[in-house]
């Protein structure tokens, strides 16, 4: 079956001497692909700090607070994801213990494909900078049409962590957010829309 055209953009890298073959195989339907990009894509350098800004406000999709051309972990498939049933292993933790995340993913699509499983933390309580969000974990799975899988994860004591103003790593108590997807959450610029959901669960770490 032939997928249903659609605006995209095919970026193959460097995809060597059977890159044609490959890009063949995605334009025709051969392939789902289930690519992400490793990096963020600006709509202008005008969103960019001066180059003489050595902080890192506005950098890198851990920083930035506007609207990307695409964001860092974007990619489209010729089928479509759901994701439900968020579980945290612990409502509440101690500083040094970790925690235990799973969630359901659907393929509620027509065509087997993979989804790339992406989980990010936000600190929201942090008393220094901190990122908006930062990547804690990725899980690449294939799902035929209508299958569910749950996939889990576990975040250390060591990804809760920040500087402080002495320049020691700790663990500060306070509440974190969880974001289970195939994408960033937050984002809900055009080039974000997919059709893939995001999930979210919140914790808390004590003393």
């Amino acid at each position: 079956m032939t997928p249903a055209l659609r605006d995209a953009i095919l970026d193959a890298w460097y995809p060597g001497e059977e890159g044609g073959t490959a890009i063949a195989d995605v334009l025709f339907g051969d392939y789902n692909p289930g690519g992400r990009l490793p990096v963020t894509f600006y709509k202008s350098v005008d969103q960019l700090p001066p180059f003489e800004d050595y902080s890192m406000r506005g950098r890198t999709y851990r920083f930035f607070k506007g609207e990307p051309l695409y964001p860092f972990g974007f990619g489209l498939s010729y089928t479509r994801f759901k994701y439900d049933n968020l579980k945290l292993s612990a409502k509440s933790v101690t500083t040094g213990e970790g925690i235990r995340i799973s969630v359901n993913v659907q393929n509620t699509g027509e065509r087997a494909g993979d989804e790339v499983v992406q989980l990010y933390v936000t600190d929201t309580a942090a008393t220094v900078p901190v990122p908006i969000r930062s990547l804690a974990g990725i899980k690449r799975i294939f799902l035929k049409p209508g299958e569910i899988k749950t996939v889990s994860f576990s975040l250390a004591p060591e990804q809760m962590t920040v500087i402080d103003d002495k320049g020691k790593r700790v663990i500060e108590p306070g509440e974190f957010v969880i974001s289970v997807g195939g994408k960033q959450p937050g984002l809900t610029g055009r080039a974000d829309a997919r059709t893939t959901s995001v999930v979210t669960g919140r914790f808390v770490v004590t003393k």
